[in-house]
C-alpha cells in the first residue's frame, strides 16, 4: 500500500507494508485526513522514516476479531497514535467512532485532534452557562471549534483573530486583535499564543477564575511571578496536553460528530487537496495561508 513516509529529504509517498491489525483493532481504508501544525515541528524532527498522521476518516474494511466495533462498510473517523497518512490503518477500535449519514468524510477528518482539543479543555474549564470566555488563537483549526462550542455551551465569548465575520458567525459575541484590548474579567481563558498574549491573559482572569494552556504558538516564553495573580486572586493555570488525556477518543468523537450532524458544530475545512498535493499543503500551512483546518483525500 502507499503511505507517507518522511525522510531527511521531506515527507514523500512511498510504498509499505499493509497493516496487521490486533484483535481489538479495525482494519480501515483511509479516505479524508487533515493535517495539525504541531506535526509539521515533527516532521522538522522526526526524519527517520517516520510515518505522521493522526486524524482519519475512512471506511472499516475488515471488523476487529474481537468483535468490538463496527462492521465492514461502516465510515468512521478515528485519532490515531501515527501513520494515518495512508491507504489503510489498524486502529484500536477505542480510538474510533460511526460517522452519521448526514457528515461527510472530509468534515469527519477534521475533527479529531483539534475537535477533540476543544471540547476537552472547555469541559475542564467547568461549567459555561452564562460565563465569560476568552479564545486566543481563535481563528485556527482548534480555535474556531472552541468559539462555537463555547457559545453552544451557554458561553459569552470574545475571540481573539484578526478577522471577526466568520467567528461571529460562530457564536463569537465579540472578536479583538489582541488580548491586552478584551474588556475582561473572564472566567475561563483559553490561551494558545504564550509570550505576550498569556501575560496579557493574567490581567483579564477573573479572580477564581482559570486559564487553560494548550499552546505556545509564538515560541516566547512568559516570565509570570505571584504578584501578578494581585486583583485575580484565585485564579489558576491548568495545562492541557492532549496526549495525556485518560478518555478513550471514541467518547469525544462520537458527542462531535453527533453535533454536526445535528448541524450545531461546523468544522471549517480551509483547503482541502488530492494528497499527492501533500507538499504545497504542508507549505500553505507553513506560511499560514490556511485559515481553519486543512483535509488531504484519498
Amino acid at each position: 500500500m502507499k503511505t507517507v513516509i518522511n525522510t531527511p529529504e521531506g515527507a514523500v509517498i512511498a510504498e509499505a507494508e499493509e497493516p496487521v491489525p490486533a484483535r481489538d483493532e479495525a482494519l480501515v481504508a483511509v479516505r479524508a485526513f487533515s493535517v495539525n501544525r504541531g506535526e509539521l515541528a515533527l516532521l522538522k524532527t522526526r526524519t527517520g522514516g517516520w510515518r505522521p498522521g493522526q486524524d482519519v476518516a475512512g471506511v472499516v474494511v475488515e471488523a476487529a476479531a474481537d468483535g468490538s466495533g463496527p462492521a465492514p462498510g461502516t465510515r468512521v473517523v478515528a485519532l490515531v497514535e501515527q501513520a494515518g497518512w495512508a491507504e489503510q490503518v489498524a486502529i484500536p477500535t477505542g480510538r474510533l467512532a460511526v460517522v452519521p449519514d448526514e457528515v461527510g468524510l472530509e468534515q469527519a477528518a477534521a475533527l479529531p485532534l483539534a475537535g477533540l482539543t476543544a471540547l476537552r479543555t472547555l469541559r475542564e474549564g467547568g461549567d459555561l452557562l452564562g460565563r465569560r470566555v476568552l479564545i486566543t488563537g481563535a481563528n485556527g483549526g482548534v480555535g474556531r471549534f472552541q468559539v462555537e462550542l463555547a457559545a453552544l455551551g451557554g458561553a459569552t465569548v470574545t475571540a481573539v483573530a484578526r478577522q471577526a465575520g466568520e467567528l461571529i458567525a460562530l457564536g463569537a459575541h465579540d472578536v479583538v486583535a489582541d488580548p491586552g484590548a478584551a474588556a475582561g474579567p473572564y472566567h475561563l481563558i483559553v490561551e494558545s499564543v504564550g509570550g505576550a498574549s498569556l501575560a496579557a491573559a493574567l490581567g483579564k482572569v477573573a479572580p477564581g477564575g482559570t486559564i487553560m494552556l494548550i499552546g505556545a504558538s509564538s515560541g516566547e516564553k512568559t516570565p509570570i511571578d505571584i504578584y501578578d495573580f494581585i486583583g485575580h486572586e484565585g485564579a489558576r493555570i491548568v495545562s492541557h496536553l492532549s496526549y495525556a488525556h485518560p478518555e478513550p477518543p471514541a467518547v469525544g468523537l462520537e458527542v462531535l460528530v453527533g453535533l454536526v450532524a445535528a448541524g450545531r458544530l461546523h468544522p471549517t475545512l480551509g483547503l482541502v487537496e488530492d494528497w499527492s498535493k501533500l507538499q504545497d499543503v504542508l507549505a500553505a500551512l507553513r506560511d499560514r495561508r490556511v485559515s481553519g483546518k486543512v483535509v488531504l483525500t484519498l
